[in-house]
């Protein structure tokens, strides 16, 4: 992502110290599992996607409809997201929705205690299962208020940490179950944002899969436009159109008199339900 977030540089160091792949088969049968919710149907976009820090003006996404890219990810909430949001409302949603961008929404949550730097909002052991499920409620409401709909995907951003940190890492992974089990109690879809190298690692090689996100997005700026050549877990883990990947950062583009400052990805995932 562009920035969250740290600095793209604090978030480059951060990555490279902290190491320099979740659930068997398909990751949509993990999200409607449920006993007696009816789930609507998963809406999947494969194809380029690019995210932003601050959503791009109405002008500027219709500019940027050119054919390359088909999606676009939007920062909906939480106490760790980095920039002002001006243009992300529920009439830019349901604008660009009709200009035909489809929408992946990401959500900053609490951030790990060994993780460097200092952040608004960090978890510990004894708050991560609370807080989980309160940053979840709030993800829901933040992206219902801009009309994503009940089924629509929402990804947690986790930044680097040391995931050798065996206390630091089992805090995060009771967090990260109780954001996703609170959002499938409301009937969205879990997403969660990492790095191969740590973060993502974390959720994908966990022994324990109870209540981990069903989506994955991963971070690996390899420039390569994939989901699956560079994949560096099991084949059949994240399968089922579950996958996103951040593969190039820093990507400074003009499109139609616009000029943006992206984040490229590989996108073959859910994307929001709007309208």
């Amino acid at each position: 992502m562009s920035r969250h977030r740290l600095s793209k540089k604090g978030r480059y160091i951060a990555w490279v110290t902290a190491g320099a792949a979740v659930l068997a088969g398909a990751g949509i049968a993990a999200q409607t599992s449920m006993a007696a919710t009816v789930w609507p149907a998963q809406k999947t976009f494969t194809g380029q996607a690019f995210d932003a820090c601050s959503a791009p003006s109405t002008n500027a996404m219709k500019a940027w409809h050119t054919g390359f890219y088909g999606a676009a990810a939007v920062y909906v909430g939480g106490k760790n997201r980095g920039c002002n949001q001006p243009n992300l409302t529920s009439s830019w949603v349901k604008s660009v929705n009709s200009m035909g961008w489809k929408l992946i929404p990401i959500y900053v949550g609490a951030q790990p205690p060994c993780q460097t730097g200092s952040n608004p909002e960090k978890l510990t052991a004894s708050t991560a299962t609370s807080l989980g499920a309160k940053d979840g409620q709030d993800a829901v409401a933040k992206a219902s208020a801009l009309g994503m709909k009940a089924g629509s995907p929402i990804y947690l951003d986790m930044e680097p940490y040391d995931i050798t940190n065996k206390a630091c890492n089992d805090a995060v992974l009771s967090y990260v179950r109780s954001f996703s089990k609170t959002l499938r109690g409301k009937v969205y879809r879990s997403g969660y944002y990492g790095f191969t190298s740590s973060s993502a690692k974390a959720i994908a090689t966990a022994s324990n899969k109870t209540d981990l996100p069903g989506n994955l997005w991963y971070a690996l700026w390899d420039k390569k436009y994939t989901t699956t050549s560079d994949w560096p877990w099991g084949a059949s883990q994240f399968t089922g159109h579950s996958r996103g990947h951040q593969y190039m950062v820093n990507s400074k583009e003009s499109r139609g008199g616009y000029t943006i400052t992206v984040d490229r990805d590989a996108w073959d995932a859910p994307v929001a339900i709007v309208g």
